[in-house]
């Protein structure tokens, strides 16, 4: 025992042995940076794609949340202006203005999104079809103004809308579009897939738990600190879930009615109008952009071929209610 009658890690203190109270205080500083302060809580939020997004994230200090934050709405915002069909100025809006022409280059995010676009399409028999986007623009007029669009104004529509006139090429990246007039509509699934680019880049900035929603679609990282998951309401139910994605569409909140009947705003591209079978569907998948395609392609395909293609999807799940 020294002096002051208490041991340390490297030997006795004694306020005449500098060199030792050095060494001791080196061990205690090099302890205490070893211990790292549990990670806070933090959440954002801006209107992209027509919806408020929404991002919660766990992160040690406010100003790597914020910067994480922000890297992630960037990239949302650069997929809006790749992928919106409201913006003239946008890369898919400069692709419908040369449908009927030659292929077009485009960028890779592009045509990613085209291609499980059409993966889906084929999969699903036509169920969903992003070439639906004429009967959209029609669909928007009728739920605005309460009338009906005309046989003649459907059959006008119908004739531009297929997802077999759409050719890709992955090798060239270059996609073209048969018909001059063809619209692309990427409502049902661009969302989906910036929610999966948010998380990948909130992960690239270091943040490993988050979550990101966009309207009906959210995708979720790794658990919340001391949690073993994230708790999402999906059909009514609360869910712990982590590393995957949750997309819910149905007419329970977007619909219309018109002529004492009810319509969603989901589009059936046979048909040209919107859905009338009242179905709420629910997708749990590994990534947003297959929940948010898939519960799109469920809603107009119906429960029976809708569960027979979502079980097509490696983990993929189905909550439909009538």
């Amino acid at each position: 025992m020294g002096p002051m009658g208490r041991m340390s890690p490297i030997g006795p203190i004694s306020p005449t042995c500098p060199m030792r109270i050095l060494a001791y205080l080196l061990i205690v500083m090099s302890f205490a940076c070893g211990i790292q302060a549990a990670p806070q809580r933090f959440e954002y939020s801006q209107v992209a794609m027509g919806v408020r997004a929404r991002i919660v994230l766990y992160a040690k200090d406010e100003a790597t949340a914020k910067q994480a934050a922000s890297a992630a709405f960037d990239r949302i915002a650069c997929l809006e202006d790749v992928m919106s069909d409201y913006r003239p100025t946008s890369e898919l809006m400069r692709l419908c203005s040369k449908a009927g022409g030659p292929p077009v280059h485009v960028s890779p995010d592009l045509l990613f999104i085209l291609t499980k676009s059409q993966e889906l399409a084929r999969r699903s028999g036509g169920a969903f079809d992003v070439t639906v986007g004429p009967m959209v623009r029609l669909w928007r007029t009728a739920r605005k103004s309460g009338v009906l669009p005309t046989s003649a104004e459907i059959s006008a529509a119908q004739s531009l809308v297929g997802w077999r006139k759409i050719t890709i090429d992955p090798k060239a990246y270059t996609v073209k579009l048969a018909v001059p007039g063809m619209k692309i509509d990427l409502g049902g699934i661009a969302k989906g897939y910036a929610c999966d680019e948010a998380i990948r880049i909130l992960e690239e900035q270091g943040i490993d738990s988050a979550l990101v929603e966009m309207g009906g679609d959210i995708a979720v990282s790794d658990p919340p600190p001391g949690t073993k998951g994230w708790e999402i309401e999906v059909a009514g139910k609360t869910m712990t879930l982590s590393n995957k994605a949750v997309s819910s569409s149905g007419d329970t909140e977007q619909f219309v009615e018109i002529g004492g009947k009810r319509y969603s705003h989901i589009v059936d591209p046979k048909t040209g109008l919107g859905l009338t079978n009242r179905i709420a569907v629910t997708i749990i998948a590994r990534k947003g952009v297959t929940s948010d395609g898939l519960s799109t392609a469920v809603s107009v395909l119906g429960e029976e071929k809708g569960r027979e293609l979502v079980k097509s999807y490696s983990g993929a799940r189905a909550h439909i209610r009538n």
